[in-house]
């Protein structure tokens, strides 16, 4: 049995769509098999740095190659382990490069303002209360 050209062409122009159509359908779903999610919330915990973190931010600068930090920091908690950290003097954030941490800063970052604006209440009232604790005694 002989077939036509064209029709023989127009069979194999329809099979080789199927093909990079599947080929493309494939793609896609490996892509996202490969895609790692971001850790759930809920395994996060922001605070303030404690005396047990010094060695955990220690590491976090030696692994971005930076001088050994000083201050306060607001740290990212992942699973029990420090992955990232922001200085509440203000600079440049430690995070673990091995790690997803790009959610994670912008959440430090408003942590920080919120603490860095309680503590400028408590400067400002602190005054307030001492002239009105003066005030009192001394009619």
């Amino acid at each position: 049995m002989i077939m036509h050209p064209e029709i023989t062409r127009q069979i194999v122009e329809a099979r080789l769509e199927d093909i990079r159509r599947e080929n493309a359908r494939r793609a896609l779903l490996a892509s996202r098999k490969r895609q790692r999610p971001i850790t759930d919330l809920a395994d996060v915990a922001l605070r303030l740095c404690r005396v047990s973190d010094d060695g955990a931010i220690s590491r976090l600068a030696a692994l971005e190659e930076r001088p050994e930090p000083r201050g306060r920091f607001v740290v990212a908690e992942v699973n029990g382990q420090i992955v990232a950290a922001l200085p509440l003097g203000g600079g440049e954030p430690l995070r673990d490069p091995f790690a997803r941490t790009a959610h994670l800063i912008r959440l430090l970052e408003v942590r920080a303002d919120q603490l860095m604006h309680d503590e400028r209440e408590r400067r400002h009232l602190w005054p307030r209360r001492l002239g009105f604790a003066r005030n009192s005694t001394s009619a």
